[in-house]
């Protein structure tokens, strides 16, 4: 009952867990030895992602130490986007700070960001400009996929594979992570207007425990990132996509319609004997099934909104003179 009673702290540190017991002690002393001395009131929210090791027994140890520190033990490992929502959704600060437990994220770099984030900032970001990992292996595929992101959101970061990153709580609000969001959390924050910084931040090697990151998770992140792009560009008007798409197909059914008709009529050509009849039905028959889809679309999509009484749009303050009580 203590815990319930202290005042929200100014910012909750969310970090998943999966099998870093080596790092936990180490990471928990950096944490303390760069807030404390800053004066920052924090809370230390740990995921445990269903490790395999003696992470849960030193996360224990943990709590025991500290009354700052809590622990989410979830059923299995759901990976770090779900463990990353569920600490969120824990969190009661008014700055939400995420980064990883391999202790690659350096703490000292928080009371830093949590000061660009002060200064009217929603989100800060970190850079891991000199980055401690293996070149083919991370670093090219994050900066090729940091280029791509960037491209497509049109929210342009050096980074977005770094997880330590500051967020103002109302920002996050409302957001619902699936897959592998986690990474994409500025995009999609971006979308209701937020304030964006950046900063370079420090960055380790790896001492304790192995990488749970590999090239494998790339078709993962372009699947996601298509998802994100259709949220953020037709999450409100999916007909523009299936129509567009269906419009399409029916242009190209009627132009393999008039294809046929001059072989026939201008060079004899038997159209039983061309695959051009087989092939503008398939248009007709796709495009109609894609426009049918986008209609289909628009019927979820309202739902959705007016089921929840959910607006799309955000309001970020509103201004007005006072009547005067004279």
């Amino acid at each position: 009952m203590e815990s319930l009673r202290m005042k929200s702290p100014e910012i909750s540190l969310v970090i998943p867990v999966y099998n870093e017991a080596d790092n936990l002690f180490p990471l928990y002393d950096r944490i303390v030895d760069s807030l404390d001395p800053a004066g920052i009131e924090f809370e230390l929210i740990l995921i445990n992602d269903g490790s395999q090791d003696l992470s849960m027994e030193r996360l224990r140890e943990l709590v025991d130490r500290d009354r700052r520190v809590r622990v989410v033990d979830l059923r299995r490992n759901f990976g770090q986007t779900a463990a990353m929502a569920a600490g969120i959704d824990q969190a009661r600060g008014e700055f939400v700070v995420t980064m990883d437990s391999d202790l690659q994220n350096d703490p000292a770099d928080i009371p830093g960001m949590l000061q660009r984030a002060r200064e009217g900032y929603d989100i800060v970001s970190g850079w891991r400009k000199e980055r401690k990992d293996a070149f083919v292996s991370r670093t090219l595929p994050s900066v090729l996929a940091n280029k791509l992101i960037s491209t497509i959101t049109g929210t342009f970061l050096h980074d977005y594979g770094c997880t330590l990153k500051v967020y103002r709580r109302e920002a996050l609000n409302g957001l619902n992570l699936y897959g592998e969001m986690h990474r994409f959390l500025p995009a999609l924050v971006a979308r209701t207007g937020a304030r964006i910084a950046e900063m370079e931040v420090r960055h380790h090697p790896r001492l304790h425990g192995e990488s749970k990151y590999g090239i494998g998770r790339t078709f993962k992140v372009i699947l996601d990132l298509i998802t994100v792009k259709f949220l953020g560009s037709y999450g409100t008007k999916p007909i523009y996509v299936f129509g567009g798409v269906g419009l399409l197909l029916f242009l190209l059914g009627f132009a393999t319609v008039a294809v046929m008709l001059y072989a026939k009529f201008v060079h004899g050509v038997s159209m039983i004997l061309t695959p051009l009849p087989n092939l503008s039905a398939m248009f007709v028959i796709l495009g109609m099934q894609s426009l049918m889809l986008g209609l289909l679309a628009e019927l979820v999509v309202r739902t959705y909104h007016e089921s929840q009484n959910k607006k799309i749009y955000v309001v970020r303050n509103t201004y007005q003179q006072l009547d005067d009580q004279l």
